[in-house]
């Protein structure tokens, strides 16, 4: 009885150890794991395109005859609202540093006029008890209907989504400059040095002459453009223009050299053409 009970022990064990051995035999089970998909950040890389708005102060001088004895220079605030739009590439290079290009076209309402005198003479007429006084004025006026500008610029990423960025390139834009003289005689008396009136003064107008050229010069500025989202992103930005001096009317007896700066605030908003990045794992 007891032998047999033995067996019966020893069999049971062999079974369990064989049922254990063959288990282990088997590949465990493999489960599919889903793809994850994570926030790709801010990518500034690629092309965009957008509009802009603000306001423009510039300074716009003429000399009359300059290099002459008779030279008259002139100064006027040339001031007006502006709109447009920009295209550009962006290239982020690493998590500080983002270059890139833009080219802009703005029309503006920028204008200026002044009314400056150019000479007086006082005549004494025949007899000598009467004297004339001549007095020549010129009214000038300039305009700066457009201007594009070329630039590169060269940012930081304060944060991944807001750059810091400096820039700077070509300037061209379309300067209009107009003047006419005018001519006010009146006859003053008693004597060559008399200043009492003793007749209504005359004003004789001249031609008027305009003459506008497309001027290429320089600007440089800076800005900030913080990223909205992927795609979307808001700009301020401030630019210097110069566009120097150049003839007006040369080989004429009015012959004027007429110069252009410009200040200009502008705020804009742009969309990146840039797909989104998911990354697979």
């Amino acid at each position: 009885m007891v032998k047999r009970t033995v067996l019966a022990a020893a069999g049971l064990a062999i079974m369990a150890f064989s049922s254990t051995a063959g288990a282990a035999d088997l590949s465990p089970r493999m489960y599919a794991k889903a793809p994850v998909l994570v926030d790709p950040g801010i990518n500034w890389t690629g092309f965009y395109a957008g509009l802009n708005g603000g306001y423009s102060w510039g300074k716009g001088d003429a000399t009359f005859l300059p290099g002459t004895a008779f030279a008259s220079p002139v100064k006027q605030d040339v001031n007006g609202g502006l709109g447009g739009g920009q295209i550009g590439y962006n290239w982020q290079l690493n998590r500080t540093w983002v270059v890139g290009l833009e080219a802009d076209i703005q029309g503006t309402g920028e204008r200026g006029s002044a009314n400056s005198p150019v000479s007086s003479l006082r005549t004494t007429l025949p007899g000598g008890d009467f004297n004339l006084l001549a007095l020549t004025s010129a009214n000038s006026s300039w305009s700066f209907p457009w201007f594009a500008t070329f630039r590169g610029r060269v940012g930081l990423l304060a944060t991944p989504d807001l750059l810091l960025y400096g820039t700077g390139g070509l300037a061209v834009g379309e300067v209009k400059y107009s003047t006419q003289t005018t001519v006010t005689g009146q006859i003053f008396g008693p004597g060559s040095q008399g200043t009492t009136p003793a007749s209504a003064a005359v004003t004789v107008p001249g031609t008027l002459l305009s003459e506008s050229q497309t001027r290429v010069g320089w600007t440089l500025g800076a800005g900030l453009e913080k990223k909205f989202g992927t795609n979307w992103s808001a700009k301020l930005e401030y630019l210097y223009l110069d566009l120097g001096s150049a003839t007006y009317f040369g080989g004429t007896a009015n012959q004027t050299s007429v110069g252009f700066h410009d200040h200009v605030f502008r705020a804009g908003i742009n969309y990146a053409f840039s797909p989104a990045v998911v990354a697979k794992y």
